[in-house]
């Protein structure tokens, strides 16, 4: 495998502009071509023009896996169809009998698939609260191969100190591994931290607008990346060409919508302070929070996703019946506000004892702040919320 070859641009947000190339070089197009082939014309025995079979590579795909790569300041991008598939492709590269350490607070879908079906095939787990780097190293075992975090989780938004776990990783000969789906490159870049894996639900702030489903992976080391590369040619859940394109293209207005998207968070993280009947809020942004100094050293952004805790489980009814402008649907990241029901949407895998512990209980909400203005987004919250 040969890393990417790109242009020279150093700003975060001339990056998600131009991405890799930023055009085609063989016709001129600005707009990158979907190059809607499974298979490719050899020129002659023993000849290849670069591409022979789209679930080995496709032109549209490489140019977003090499987007991901200078994004993530890493050497190689892989993209996948789905976010879970991404991880499933990142766990077949370890062993039966191996074990790794994961954020207690994460996505449902992650800990259903570490459950259900990776520890079928001999992966063990332990979950440790990974915003304390004594509770990780605590949990370090003769066989622990890997860290894998979260950081800001989901739901509670922990937030973990990328750098000093991954020189804990480091010094135990472990890998490192961080879901980077709410922060994205434009805010967070673990790989500059020390991680050695990034990992995105491009489904959610990279795509940006709710219409289709990717994922990636991005690295750094040679050998990992043969492995990956391996693994994602022979299972083939590749990302398709025209999945690709709209991938690039929403990742060229990542930036102005993140923007939009934080400043909107901050806005109704503290208006939902203030309301008589929300008893907690958890956003990253507000200087009270315990992640607060820590996302100030490692990341330019605190993100657009909140989640608050209403008075009872019955005001919980009442405000997703009553929503207007915020759509009550599971996702996160698009141009619209979303708002969901952790305890039985995304976090209904998880077993009710470790959602209570974690607060993911019967009045919390999960609100994934949009491009609107955030009068109406106040204003809509203000009416639900009486």
């Amino acid at each position: 495998m040969e890393p990417n070859d790109c242009q020279n641009t150093t700003q975060m947000d001339t990056k998600v502009v131009h991405g890799c190339k930023g055009y085609d070089s063989h016709t001129g197009a600005i707009s990158f071509p979907i190059y809607q082939s499974a298979t490719f014309r050899h020129p002659g025995l023993s000849q290849t023009t670069g591409y022979d079979y789209s679930r080995l590579q496709n032109p549209t795909r490489e140019e977003l896996e090499n987007t991901m790569a200078i994004l993530e300041n890493g050497k190689y991008g892989f993209a996948f169809s789905s976010g879970m598939a991404a991880i499933s492709s990142v766990l077949k590269m370890f062993s039966p009998g191996q074990h790794i350490i994961v954020s207690d607070d994460l996505y449902g879908g992650t800990y259903r698939i570490f459950e259900e079906v990776y520890k079928n095939y001999g992966l063990e787990f332990s979950y440790v609260d990974t915003s304390g780097i004594e509770a990780i190293e605590k949990e370090y075992k003769a066989n622990t191969a890997a860290v894998f975090i979260e950081t800001p989780t989901n739901p509670i938004m922990k937030v973990a100190d990328i750098g000093l776990i991954a020189q804990l990783a480091k010094s135990r000969n472990s890998l490192f591994i961080v879901d980077n789906t709410f922060l994205t490159p434009y805010c967070q870049r673990p790989l500059e931290l020390g991680a050695d894996i990034v990992i995105h639900s491009g489904t959610k702030y990279l795509g940006g607008h709710n219409d289709t489903l990717a994922g990636f992976v991005i690295l750094e080391d040679d050998v990992l990346a043969e492995k990956l590369k391996l693994i994602q040619k022979s299972e083939g859940a590749v990302l398709a060409p025209f999945d690709s394109w709209l991938l690039l293209r929403g990742i060229k207005t990542l930036g102005i919508r993140l923007d939009r998207q934080q400043q909107n968070a901050m806005e109704l993280a503290k208006w939902l302070k203030e309301n008589k009947n929300v008893k907690r809020v958890y956003y990253v942004g507000l200087p009270e929070h315990e992640g607060y100094e820590i996302s100030l050293r490692q990341a330019s952004g605190f993100g657009a996703m909140i989640s608050f805790e209403v008075a009872s489980a019955e005001l919980v009814e009442k405000v997703l019946g009553r929503i207007k402008v915020i759509m009550f649907a599971e996702s996160l990241g698009g141009v619209e506000s979303l708002i969901t029901y952790p305890m039985l949407q995304t976090h209904a895998a998880v077993p009710e004892e470790i959602r209570n512990r974690l607060g993911v209980n019967d009045r919390l909400l999960r609100l994934s702040v949009g491009i609107e203005n955030v009068k109406d987004l106040i204003a809509d919250l203000e009416q639900a919320l009486e």
